[in-house]
């Protein structure tokens, strides 16, 4: 482990971090609130001064370009916590708690969405949109960006991008690692002005647009208004939120292969895609159907109501049209199933993910049909490709690694906060960086009534699920640490 190229590499990132600063600040002045510019000026001169603490010490192109993926894997992590402690400093200066500011801080980045925020007539508006703002960064991910815009860490980003951005399949957008970050970046990007112009048409002002469009493409939910979508009483602003969720939730690579192609042929043809278009469609009608015997619901709502809730569940967005605590109990566990699905591998959105559900279930059918054919071989395909032997090991660790920190953080929430409903599902949301959970947390609540150690469980369970466990189970093994 050379300690000098990851203290060296950090201090770049730290660098541009403080400098995004500079975009809250110049949305202050736009909001008529210049007196709150210096949260994040202080907060800014702070990280870039930290920034060239950390690269005092001069290393050489070659020995960058020569990143080891150990070294690659701690850069990731610890990228991850210093972007989540520097963006809780302007927290502080609204009165938070160290614990709550890093709570927000960690739920915006990680893009869950969990919120510690109670009353939000307390707070300016130019708070909010760095809220958004820090959940659209870390949407596609704070290494993406730096790989993208930093040619100075060309070479040495494909480890780093593949330790921030684990995928299922060895899926690759373009040879160069650069240009894939960039183009990724490129549809993030777009998708956003998108959904802020049709937002506009739909009768929302360019703030409550901007800040929903920087929640809704990072799958992140957080919002202005206490009561998330609800608040905006509008249809149509429901149905835009709601078919952006969804394409947010859709493999970015698979996009772009379209649009270099200039034929949907990549999307029809995705394996994955249509399992997540099915699986949405039929948790969505069974939640509907649901909705209508159970909490007598009309037809048209109980449809509108499930897909939406569905949908913000699936791809881990948590925005939310319904307070769903009041459903009946058949309803709260079909959307609660929503929680360990997730969206495409290679999108925003957080959880295990549809195309890891897929491979179980052929594994499951492969391991049947040697019961019965024990001489037989039969090769797993993910999107027309055999599944290398190494790569299927990690799914499979992957998801028993996954459960096993569920599991454990059910049980320590339930240790501190005696409450089952609360511990299974705080747990579920946070891991899958979902948002809001069940119980006292509903999507309308505040997760500040939980006590302070299960708030720092919370917070770790968000950091986990957002880099997807290995980066994490890699930094507690001994061995990663040896020079």
């Amino acid at each position: 482990m050379r300690y000098s190229i990851i203290f060296n590499i950090l201090g770049t990132f730290l660098k541009h971090i403080g400098v995004l600063f500079v975009v809250p600040i110049i949305a202050a002045f736009l909001l008529n609130e210049s007196s709150e510019i210096y949260p994040f000026l202080i907060t800014g001169f702070f990280t870039i001064a930290l920034g060239f603490l950390f690269t005092i010490k001069k290393v050489n192109q070659k020995e960058v370009d020569n990143i080891k993926k150990t070294e690659s894997l701690t850069i990731v992590f610890f990228s991850w916590v210093l972007f989540a402690l520097i963006y809780s400093i302007p927290y502080l200066f609204y009165g938070m708690t160290f614990t709550n500011a890093c709570f927000e801080s960690m739920s915006g980045v990680t893009t869950t969405g969990a919120t510690i925020m109670q009353d939000f007539s307390s707070y300016p508006k130019t708070l909010f949109f760095f809220r958004s703002l820090s959940q659209w960064l870390g949407g596609m991910g704070i290494v993406v960006l730096f790989i993208a815009v930093l040619p100075r860490i060309a070479v040495a980003g494909r480890q780093m991008f593949y330790a921030e951005a684990p995928m299922p399949t060895e899926d690759k957008a373009t040879p160069r690692i650069r240009y894939t970050a960039s183009w990724l970046w490129t549809i993030y990007s777009t998708y956003t002005l998108l959904e802020i112009i049709a937002l506009k048409f739909c009768g929302l002002d360019l703030y409550n647009s901007i800040i929903t469009s920087f929640s809704t493409i990072a799958t992140g939910g957080f919002s202005s208004m206490p009561n998330s979508i609800l608040d905006y009483h509008n249809t149509k602003v429901t149905l835009c939120v709601l078919f952006f969720m969804f394409i947010a939730g859709i493999n970015y690579i698979i996009v772009y292969r379209s649009i270099k192609n200039k034929k949907p042929a990549p999307l029809f043809k995705s394996e994955e895609l249509k399992i997540y278009l099915i699986t949405t469609v039929t948790l969505s009608l069974l939640l509907a159907f649901s909705l209508v015997i159970n909490s007598h619901y009309d037809i048209l709502k109980a449809l509108l109501n499930s897909s939406f809730e569905i949908v913000t569940t699936m791809t881990t967005t948590g925005f939310a049209i319904d307070n769903y605590i009041k459903w009946d109990t058949i309803s709260k566990v079909i959307l609660f199933l929503a929680f360990f699905t997730g969206g495409c591998a290679a999108s925003t959105s957080g959880g295990i993910k549809i195309i890891r559900w897929v491979f179980i279930g052929k594994y499951l059918k492969r391991e049947l049909n040697k019961i019965i054919h024990p001489q037989g071989v039969y090769p797993i395909k993910l999107e027309g490709s055999p599944i290398a032997a190494d790569v299927a090991s990690q799914m499979v660790a992957f998801l028993i690694f996954y459960f096993l920190i569920y599991a454990i953080g059910v049980l320590i929430i339930l240790f501190i906060e005696h409450n089952g409903v609360v511990a299974f599902s705080s747990a579920a949301s946070a891991l899958g960086n979902v948002g809001p959970a069940y119980g006292i947390i509903g999507p309308m609540d505040s997760f500040s009534i939980l006590h302070t150690p299960t708030r720092w469980v919370l917070i770790l369970l968000m950091l986990i699920g957002r880099l997807e466990i290995i980066p994490f189970l890699a930094i507690l093994n001994k061995d990663l640490w040896k020079n």
